[in-house]
């Protein structure tokens, strides 16, 4: 691996990996600039939830969040310029929500960049996120708290409920020692099972807000998906403790239509600059060694699950995946690669092995 530092150099101008809102997306505040009547000065917890073209799913969400309303508590709905009729929605909840506070972003931004707008806007002691397709068990959220000031650790990661139409299976943490407080740098690992970083859900979570504080809780701005990836890396890298419980109460909401897992566009090849981001990270890290192969496994990994679905993009995005994704192959350091391919099933490792021998194209950018 004595060529890590040198990829870990190779990869700075790639990509830049800004994590806070873009100034080109403006916002129009309405609910609560001055004095909030409806919230108290101190603020315990702020719930972060973007919006975008979801008023089919935004009142289940809404009447969920009254659900689990308390007088210190503060709800940040940010409206990412929705074109349907999610901006009504949000106005009334914005009358009728205790602790509703409305964000309007002027233009589109993105999950993350949404996220980060609401990071910014809180004021509470924790942070946690939802999503504005999602809902929540009545009651979730005090019990969320109660348990991250008991434990008293930088982060809780909680399990949910997946809900596929009328179908509902039950999601774990895969950390196996729940209710202690454990060191989140020792979670990313074993490199060939599914870990804490596998488990990228900023929802199922809470966050104090030192976290805030030493800048670990915002997005890379500008990711359209794939934006948990590197924010959950970084956070088990540098965050100090967190720990795991078995609590459920997140109803995570999957084959939305407008969902971007969905979309077979090119967005969804922003999977891309968010993996390149984990592996440039990683490598400049004091263990880079130890956690290297376990990013770039898990970065082998998603590029074959896309290649294996090839048919759902449409077919210029379709090439430009498989462009795109050999240009980052041959990024990777290439012996922890070797090793990770040889590590793979046969199928897998095949089909990007073949990859890897694709010609490089010119000029070819994530």
């Amino acid at each position: 691996m004595a060529n890590q530092v040198a990829n870990a150099v190779e990869y700075s101008p790639v990509h830049s990996f800004a994590t806070r809102r873009s100034p080109g997306i403006k916002q129009a505040v309405k609910t609560n600039d001055g004095p909030r009547p409806n919230v108290l000065d101190v603020v315990k917890l702020s719930v972060i939830v973007p919006f975008y073209n979801v008023q089919q799913y935004a009142p289940d969400t809404l009447r969920s969040l009254k659900s689990n309303a308390r007088e210190d508590f503060e709800f940040i709905l940010v409206d990412d310029c929705s074109r349907d009729g999610t901006p009504g929605i949000l106005a009334r909840a914005e009358r009728e929500l205790p602790g509703a506070v409305l964000v309007r972003h002027e233009q589109n931004g993105g999950l993350a960049t949404a996220r980060n707008t609401g990071i910014d806007r809180a004021r509470g002691e924790y942070l946690t996120f939802l999503d504005g397709d999602d809902w929540l068990a009545p009651g979730y959220f005090p019990r969320l708290l109660a348990a991250i000031e008991e434990l008293g650790c930088d982060f809780l990661r909680t399990d949910h409920v997946q809900c596929t139409a009328r179908a509902r299976s039950v999601h774990r943490v895969p950390v196996g020692r729940r209710n202690v407080v454990l060191d989140p740098r020792e979670a990313i690992l074993p490199a060939d099972r599914s870990t804490s970083v596998d488990y990228a859900y900023a929802w199922a979570g809470i966050y104090h807000r030192r976290l805030v504080e030493r800048g670990l809780l915002h997005f890379t701005d500008g990711l359209r998906t794939a934006e948990d990836r590197p924010w959950i890396w970084k956070l088990h890298r540098e965050a100090e403790s967190f720990a795991a419980v078995s609590l459920l109460g997140v109803f995570y909401r999957r084959g939305v239509a407008s969902s971007l897992t969905q979309i077979g566009d090119v967005r969804q090849l922003d999977f891309i600059r968010a993996f390149d981001q984990v592996i440039a990270e990683t490598a400049a890290d004091r263990e880079a060694d130890v956690l290297l192969p376990k990013a770039v496994r898990t970065y082998c990994a998603i590029i074959s699950h896309h290649l294996g679905s090839i048919e759902r993009f449409e077919p210029p995005v379709a090439k430009k995946l498989k462009t795109l994704s050999a240009a980052a192959l041959r990024r990777m350091p290439q012996d922890v690669l070797d090793e990770a391919l040889d590590s793979m099933d046969l199928q897998r490792a095949t089909r990007l092995r073949r990859l890897r021998r694709r010609p490089a194209a010119a000029g070819v950018a994530a």
